[in-house]
């Protein structure tokens, strides 16, 4: 990022790996980005990400994506976030809601800035010295480095040594990959 902060953008595949996955992940992560295409709408997963989000108490960002294509109109998706509760800035809202073209680049540095602008004004930063939390987002086994467990910390240091507990699974943190 040009700001030099630290964003991780989750993509989630599909509707019931949203359902599953996406509680937990908004209840230890805040806030929570929404990505909602121009030409399609609010479709069933966004309305169920809200709904998580919601039920978690955290703060929505909404990126309003492909909005180079022909046939998009990012009014009928704020409009649309309406019947949800969600009402964006450009509406009189809280929410904020950024208009981007992934594959053109249109408006991530404005995705960008929202993000980091929302995580100042939520004084958001991790105690150092306390024992590290988050989310395992999926686990892979790999021959040729054993049991690998991609996640993301939400508070906290995670160091090599450390012991990590997942439902009833634990073991020891071997080498961390950024």
């Amino acid at each position: 990022m040009k700001s030099g902060a630290k964003i991780t953008f989750l993509d989630t595949p599909g509707h019931a790996s949203l359902h599953r996955d996406a509680r937990p992940w908004c209840e230890s992560h805040r806030p929570y980005y929404s990505c909602v295409a121009a030409d399609d709408g609010v479709m069933p997963q966004t309305v169920e990400a809200i709904a998580h989000a919601k039920a978690a108490g955290v703060p929505i960002i909404v990126a309003v994506n492909k909005i180079d294509k022909g046939d998009a109109n990012p009014t009928r998706v704020k409009t649309e976030l309406l019947q949800h509760e969600i009402q964006v800035e450009d509406m009189g809202g809280e929410t904020l809601a950024v208009e981007v073209s992934a594959t053109k680049g249109t408006g991530l540095d404005k995705l960008e800035e929202a993000i980091v602008l929302q995580a100042e004004l939520l004084d958001l930063k991790a105690n150092v010295d306390r024992p590290a939390e988050g989310a395992v987002i999926e686990a892979k086994l790999d021959r040729a480095a054993a049991l690998l467990r991609p996640c993301l910390s939400s508070a906290a240091t995670l160091k090599v040594g450390d012991i990590v507990v997942a439902g009833s699974e634990w073991g020891r943190v071997r080498l961390l990959v950024n």
